[in-house]
């Protein structure tokens, strides 16, 4: 055997082990290639249900959204009718009851304040930073209810 026939054999060699690694290697890819297919087939199999069933769910959330929105906006209008009755209310019976309530008030304090052997009391001296103000100018007003 000469030179080039054994550099023929080797190269042969080299291509048939070349050859082969890219066989097995293809072997490989083509059955990551199946189980990949499988697995999104089996994926998609799962999610189109899984799709459907979180639209559903979607749905129902806006329909409650939109339930409460409106229970949000019948609250805040009978807020405001409340509101406004209230007002009208103070309005309406507010004044009238201070003026009876003051009215009452009055007629206590001219009917209790003396009594058959009570003697009155001394009338205070009212102070006003600076000077004093004698007592029968303060009595004036109490003494002209008492006559009324």
């Amino acid at each position: 055997m000469s030179g080039g026939e054994v550099a023929g054999i080797l190269v042969a060699v080299f291509w048939a082990i070349l050859v082969s690694f890219l066989a097995v290697a293809l072997v490989r890819l083509a059955q990551t290639l199946k189980a990949t297919t499988k697995l999104v087939a089996d994926v998609t199999e799962q999610a189109v249900p899984l799709l459907a069933d979180a639209s559903s769910a979607v749905r129902s959330a806006q329909t409650q959204i939109d339930r409460v929105d409106a229970i949000a906006s019948d609250v805040q209008e009978v807020t405001s009718n409340a509101s406004a009755l209230s007002s009208t209310v103070a309005s309406t019976f507010g004044g009238p009851l201070v003026k009876v309530a003051a009215f009452g008030y009055g007629v206590r304090r001219a009917l209790g304040g003396r009594k058959e052997g009570v003697p009155a009391k001394a009338p205070r001296r009212t102070v006003i930073v600076g000077r004093t103000v004698p007592a029968a100018r303060r009595g004036r007003r109490n003494n002209r209810a008492e006559r009324d």
